[in-house]
C-alpha cells in the first residue's frame, strides 16, 4: 500500500536508515538517533547509579585510580564496566556478520532492535534491584549496551561514524574549522586546503544530539525515575522495526550467490 500522506512517508522512509545498502543521508539520520540515544543513557545513568557509561576513558583510568588508592570496591565494577563494554561490541559484530550472511537486508536493524531490548531490560532489572541494590549488574548492562550499539554504528559507516563519545567528534570539528580558516588566510592553488562542509554539519549536529539526549535523559530520569529507557527504546525500534518486518519471505532466504566469496569482514 502506497504512503500518500506526508507524515507516513517520512515514517515509511525509517526503514531506509537500517538498511543494508548504506547512503549518507540513512547513515546520517541513524546516528543522530543513536547520538541522541547514547547522550540520554549516559546523563540519565549518571543520575541513576552515578555512573557515566558511554565512553571508557574515564571508568579505565578511575581503574588505575581506585587500586593505587586501595579503593577496591570501585576496581572491580570499573573492570566490569569495560568487560561489559567489549562483550557488547562483540555481540554487534556476531548478530550484524550473522545477518549479512543469513538475513541481509536486517542486518543493522537486529542489533539496534536488541539494544531497545536491553534498554527495557535495564529499567526492569533496577526496579527488581531497588534504589538500596548493588550497582554493578546495573553499570554493566548499560555499558553493554554503549559497546553494542557503538560498534554497530562503527561497522555501518565503515569506521566514519561513533556515536557513543564525543572527544573525537570535537576533535575532527576542530580540524575542519582550521582547515576553512587556513584556505581563507593563504588559497595556495597548488596545494589547497578544503574543509569538509557537509562533514562538519553531520559532526556538529551529533555533538548537539548528544547534548539535547543528556538533557533529555536528565529532565526523564528526574521525573520518571528508571522508566525513562521506555520511550528510548520506543524510538529505537520504531527505526529497526520496519526493516525487521519487511518483506518476510525474501528475507528469510540466505545470501548465496554465485561467485567469488565475499571479502573479509574489515569493520
Amino acid at each position: 500500500m502506497a504512503l500518500s500522506h506526508p507524515p507516513l512517508r517520512r515514517l515509511g522512509r525509517l526503514r531506509l536508515a537500517t538498511a543494508h545498502r548504506r547512503t549518507r543521508w540513512a547513515d546520517g539520520v541513524l546516528a543522530l538517533v543513536l547520538t541522541f540515544v547514547a547522550g540520554a543513557v549516559n546523563a540519565g545513568g549518571f543520575l541513576a547509579i552515578g555512573w557515566y557509561t558511554s565512553h571508557m576513558t574515564g571508568i579505565v583510568s578511575l581503574a588505575a585510580d581506585s587500586l593505587v588508592l586501595g579503593a577496591l570496591d570501585l576496581v572491580w565494577p570499573a573492570l566490569l564496566a569495560v568487560l561489559a563494554f567489549i562483550a557488547g561490541a562483540a555481540s554487534s559484530a556476531v548478530l550484524v556478520n550473522w545477518g549479512r550472511r543469513n538475513r541481509r537486508s536486517r542486518q543493522y536493524a537486529y542489533p539496534i532492535l536488541f539494544e531497545a531490548a536491553l534498554l527495557l531490560g535495564f529499567g526492569g532489572l533496577a526496579a527488581v534491584l531497588g534504589p538500596d541494590g548493588p550497582f554493578g549488574p546495573l553499570i554493566g548492562v548499560l555499558c553493554f549496551i554503549m559497546g553494542l550499539q557503538n560498534a554497530t554504528v562503527t561497522k555501518l559507516s565503515g569506521a566514519r561514524i561513533r556515536t557513543t563519545h564525543l572527544t573525537g567528534m570535537i576533535t575532527d570539528i576542530g580540524i575542519e574549522i582550521g582547515k576553512a580558516l587556513y584556505r581563507e588566510a593563504r588559497d595556495d592553488p597548488a596545494h589547497p586546503v578544503r574543509a569538509d562542509r557537509e562533514k562538519l554539519k553531520l559532526l556538529l549536529g551529533l555533538v548537539s544530539a548528544f547534548f539535547l539526549g543528556g538533557l533529555s535523559g536528565a529532565i526523564g530520569f528526574s521525573v520518571l525515575g528508571f522508566p525513562f529507557t521506555i520511550p528510548l527504546a520506543l524510538l529505537l525500534t520504531l527505526i529497526a522495526l520496519p526493516r525487521i518486518g519487511r518483506r518476510k519471505g525474501r528475507a528469510t532466504r540466505p545470501l548465496t550467490r554465485p561467485g567469488p566469496a565475499a571479502p573479509p569482514d574489515r569493520a
